[in-house]
């Protein structure tokens, strides 16, 4: 447990130091469990959600996207059954007056090692707030907890505006706001967060293999998700949730878990939520959410299997997965060893040395030009500080899977030296075929 925990301090100094998570207001003595991203975490970000949206909107047919509003109508959170029941167990303690969750405590204050509480009441976790100018009942509004209810209430829109056939899936990737309690493990729990989601809507399952075969498909999927973004799988095990523990819409739900250095802890969903949200949005709203099958002439209320995916968890999980320290003393060297369409440079240029011009000229030109080229390449990091050992160090503790240097040689033959970040290895190639080698490696 001190070696996992010396681990997550050693990527929170080093998100910090290099660029990937800064604390949030910082300046102004922070905001408790708030972050901001960094020029390296931005990128890092968002090449996990292009990952995610082309895997499963770009590259399937059964699947559309859409983007919704942070702020909805007040009924949709009363027709889901969020200002109802989504709550957590809240206690206070008597002698320092600390509040925590009552399901998270072992008996004794973290602050003050008190052991006496008062009796839990339910806090509802709904970031509330007010439209218009005057902060009175009639303008409540709140922000949303969760992605899914923005694709619910859209079904008609999407069954109308786009030829989708059942089975069909809607997608979404946005921010979402908990009030949690007690947030916390760096960047694992915010009262901030960005979720990818899709809803994936079924014909009402005659019986429970219908439905089970279509969850255990997007099970597999999810596997394989986790695999393709380097997330240690050896560190993942699944949790059938039980009954009086799951949401108050599911049938059936998997957590994904992930031997995280603070416990093992719920990475991904994957849930069964029946008819339960377009129903009660049928009955709120009194619209018509059903779907037509063109071919029987049948009409129903589709039923729902949902796989979830949190931004921030997914990149804490990568961080951890890749995080690498090799060698002892003097050679001991950082390597985050992430899969390189998620690294946030793909490459790196260097001149050998920084105080000759043309080096410095020939070796911006060579970063020009692999910028003008393959996208999928972009982009690529500039770096002259130091001596070209330091360099590589440099590169090796943010993740780029290739350093490019141009020396005097390269001058004479138009060639240059290229630097695999995890083995260390070295080659001469022609400028020309810099492209292809750096494509090579972006299929690792």
């Amino acid at each position: 447990m001190a070696h996992e925990q010396d681990r997550m301090d050693s990527i929170i100094s080093l998100a910090k130091r290099r660029g990937f998570v800064y604390p949030g207001s910082e300046i102004y003595g922070g905001l408790a469990n708030s972050w901001d991203y960094g020029p390296l975490g931005a990128e890092l970000r968002r090449n996990i959600k292009e990952a995610w949206w082309r895997r499963f909107v770009q590259k399937r047919d059964d699947v559309v996207g859409i983007e919704t509003a942070l702020i909805m109508n007040p009924k949709v959170w009363q027709a889901s059954g969020h200002l109802a029941t989504f709550s957590d167990p809240l206690v206070e303690c008597k002698k320092c007056h600390s509040r925590y969750r009552a399901d998270q405590l072992e008996g004794v204050c973290p602050s003050c090692g008190g052991k006496e509480f008062s009796e839990a009441r339910q806090f509802n976790l709904m970031f509330k707030t007010f439209i218009g100018p005057a902060e009175e009942a009639a303008n409540v509004a709140y922000f949303r907890p969760e992605t899914a209810q923005g694709m619910f209430v859209n079904v008609k829109n999407v069954l109308d505006s786009n030829r989708v056939k059942m089975p069909f899936g809607i997608a979404q990737i946005g921010k979402a706001f908990r009030n949690e309690i007690t947030p916390g493990n760096f960047i694992f729990r915010t009262r901030e967060f960005e979720q990818m989601e899709i809803e994936y809507f079924i014909k009402p399952p005659a019986n429970d293999e219908e439905w089970q075969g279509v969850f255990e498909q997007w099970r597999a999927e999810m596997h394989a998700w986790m695999r393709d973004v380097g997330i240690d799988t050896a560190r993942v095990s699944e949790f059938e949730v039980p009954e009086d523990e799951r949401a108050h819409y599911s049938k059936r739900t998997i957590d994904f878990m992930f031997n995280f250095p603070f416990g093992v802890k719920e990475l991904y969903g994957l849930a069964y939520r029946t008819d339960f949200d377009l129903k009660n949005h049928m009955e709120q709203s009194g619209q018509d959410l059903t779907y037509l099958d063109s071919e029987t002439n049948e009409r129903f209320i589709p039923h729902c299997i949902e796989p979830t995916w949190g931004v921030d968890r997914t990149l804490l999980a990568v961080l951890l997965s890749a995080y690498t320290e090799e060698g002892e003393g003097d050679e001991k060297r950082v390597v985050l060893k992430l899969k390189p369409t998620l690294a946030p440079f793909k490459a790196a240029v260097f001149p050998l040395l920084k105080n000759k011009p043309e080096l410095v000229a020939k070796a911006k030109a060579v970063r020009s030009q692999l910028m003008d080229g393959d996208p999928r390449l972009l982009p690529i990091a500039w770096d002259d500080r130091g001596n070209i050992g330091k360099r590589y160090l440099a590169q090796d503790e943010i993740g780029t899977p290739a350093c490019i240097t141009v020396d005097f040689q390269t001058l004479e033959d138009d060639t240059v030296t290229v630097r695999d970040r995890d083995t260390k290895e070295q080659q001469r190639v022609a400028v020309a075929d810099l492209p292809r080698i750096l494509g090579e490696i972006m299929t690792r």
